[in-house]
């Protein structure tokens, strides 16, 4: 990986920030859409022979997937808005 320079701290932390912000609302909002459409809360604990392995894997499945694009939009939207100049990726 290559280092990167003094100058892209601030968008480094910046992209930080909106990710973070981004899971967090992304896993509250998918939390509440899993409750309206199965009608009970998602699974806390998906390796618990408890919950079933349907619903374990549609929880892990939604999750991942949301909370990830969620963070990536979150991120590039924030680094190419407030730092145009500077490159989100390398090279793509």
């Amino acid at each position: 990986m290559a280092k990167k320079s003094g100058g892209e701290l601030g968008p480094i932390a910046l992209g930080f920030v909106a990710g973070f912000a981004a899971e967090f609302v992304a896993r509250r909002t998918l939390a509440f859409a899993w409750t309206r459409a199965v009608g009970e809360e998602p699974p806390v604990d998906v390796d618990s022979p408890d919950v079933s392995l349907g619903k374990a894997i549609g929880w892990a499945v939604l999750a991942g997937v949301g909370v990830e694009v969620a963070r990536v939009l979150a991120v590039r939207a924030t680094r190419k808005g407030l730092f145009p100049s500077t490159r989100a990726g390398s090279g793509v």
